[in-house]
């Protein structure tokens, strides 16, 4: 279109007396072009279709073996402990933990995030949460949590326990997404938080579901197999008796416990708890007071209505269904009509509703970055493994740090007993640098001590501080000792392996709340 004589050049038109610019030679295809690797398209596909899948299983759907989690859980517990939000100090807003984990460690989506973190806080979820909750956390109803910004969380006394040590170099770190953070790759744990809590999920074309445990039936288990490898299945079994889901329940039978335990892959028949209780007027009630795990009160209600409209026999005996759950736990009354026998409705309760069903059990996890089928004896073999290499990295870093405490206290020692020296050397000197060099050649002592006593307080001339420093450095000599003594001995250390399940047992350890009946 051309343009109005009155109208303004544009900003990228060129002049009509402007020179053309000169053309440039062609240069050859072969210079430029990038080279061109012929490859099948289904070659292409299935390249990165493994790629993406590998993707998946590492950075998603499958927890590592040594602490149980999966990356989102782990860095949520990271970012709270980083952000000071333990136990001993106030909640804070959900937004803030999942915004500080968003931007700095797990760039997806926000919902993500928080749902794994509202499971962390659900005891009917999790056997042992890691996180505490403030707020409307969803209940076992089916009922969601309330929106972020609505809510608090903190980490549990046992979440804070997964971060024991962390700082001694007991664990590996790797950069954040953009490269600019340090992250654990994986947590010290210093309870097997895979068999304890459980976990699940779906990866592409494998999943995983392994069921919680009894804390205290695990460690028992790993104490047993640190001081008995050679511990036979039977004993073992003996020890973990079988999952402990959160919600309590019974597992019948103990067959498909064991195919589990010793292949990685099982099936149990989970159900809850009915009991017939008499009622007035000659009725009786059916009482349930435990769900299977993952079986909501809502979606059972509405079976039993169900059935309990069609008229069918036992069902038509069914003369109202009431919730009565409460502080004091859940109990869901079936009320039957006047002379009616309330044992074949309770039978056809666990054979026709949810309140008896059939669970999977893979054993999948991830060793040494790759997915693994593993035995109960191998995921207890496989987390020991990981907290000895632990202990052993915090105790030479123990070690390391009283070593470095006990140059420091003999470096003062010496110019105590030297202190005139010490001080006509001070005063002589021109420069800090020049006092440091010089007390390094009078009292025989390294850059490290000389800074130590130039930095010294008078205080610390007095006789009771000189007393102190004795008795800190033999306190310091003992302790390298023992350090010493664990780091050369194999055995030593694993005891120390042994004392800090034993630790952790005592203090959060409880009774079981599934049962299991039959063989």
């Amino acid at each position: 279109m051309p343009r109005r004589k009155d109208q303004q050049p544009g900003l990228f038109d060129q002049p009509t007396d402007a020179p053309r610019p000169k053309r440039q030679p062609p240069t050859s295809r072969a210079a430029t072009a990038p080279s061109i690797v012929p490859r099948s398209f289904e070659d292409e596909m299935e390249a990165d279709y493994l790629d993406y899948g590998l993707s998946v299983i590492i950075a998603r759907a499958l927890p590592d073996v040594r602490d149980g989690l999966k990356p989102v859980h782990r860095r949520i517990l990271w970012a709270m402990r980083e952000m000071g939000n333990t136990p001993d100090k106030p909640f804070k807003k959900s937004a803030r933990v999942v915004g500080e984990v968003l931007g700095k460690y797990h760039p997806h989506g926000d919902v993500a995030v928080y749902d794994a973190m509202v499971r962390m806080a659900q005891d009917w979820t999790l056997r042992y949460p890691l996180v505490q909750g403030h707020g409307n956390f969803g209940s076992p109803d089916g009922d969601s949590a309330a929106a972020l910004r609505y809510t608090e969380v903190r980490l549990s006394p046992l979440g804070l326990r997964t971060l024991d040590g962390i700082d001694k170099g007991t664990v590996a770190f790797g950069r954040n997404f953009d490269d600019t953070l340090d992250e654990p790759l994986v947590l010290p744990s210093p309870f097997p938080n895979l068999l304890a809590n459980g976990a699940s999920g779906i990866a592409v074309g494998m999943s995983t579901n392994i069921p919680p445990h009894n804390l205290g039936e695990v460690v028992d288990a790993a104490i047993a197999l640190i001081e008995r490898p050679d511990l036979s299945d039977p004993e073992l079994f003996r020890l973990v008796q079988g999952p402990d889901y959160p919600t309590g329940g019974e597992i019948i039978g103990r067959d498909g416990i064991h195919k589990a335990y010793l292949s990685g892959k099982g099936k149990l028949v989970l159900q809850g708890a009915a009991k017939v209780e008499e009622a007035k007027g000659g009725k009786a009630n059916v009482v349930i007071t435990s769900l299977p795990y993952g079986i909501t009160k809502t979606r059972l209600i509405e079976a039993v209505i169900k059935y309990a409209d069609s008229h069918k026999v036992p069902f038509d005996g069914i003369a109202d269904v009431r919730d009565e759950s409460g502080r004091d736990g859940m109990r869901l009354c079936i009320e039957t009509k006047r002379g009616v026998d309330p044992e074949p409705i309770r039978e056809a309760l666990f054979g026709q509703t949810p309140l008896r069903t059939t669970v999977s059990v893979i054993l999948l996890a991830l060793v040494d970055g790759a997915p693994k089928l593993l035995t109960l004896r191998q995921m207890l073999t496989e987390y020991v493994s990981h907290h000895t290499t632990v202990v052993e990295r915090r105790t030479r870093f123990d070690m390391e740090k009283a070593e470095k405490r006990l140059r420091i206290v003999e470096g003062l020692m010496k110019a105590v007993d030297m202190i005139d020296e010490v001080i006509r050397t001070i005063r002589a000197s021109k420069s800090p640098d020049e006092a440091q060099q010089r007390l390094m050649v009078l009292l025989d002592v390294s850059e490290e001590q000389a800074k130590a006593i130039l930095a010294i307080r008078l205080q610390q001339l007095t006789g009771l501080e000189i007393t102190a420093l004795r008795a800190e450095a033999k306190s310091l000599r003992s302790e390298i000792k023992l350090l010493a003594s664990i780091l050369k001995d194999k055995k030593k250390l694993l005891e120390v392996v042994a004392q800090d399940l034993q630790n952790v047992k005592t203090q959060f350890g409880d009774k079981r709340r599934t049962a299991i009946r039959g063989r």
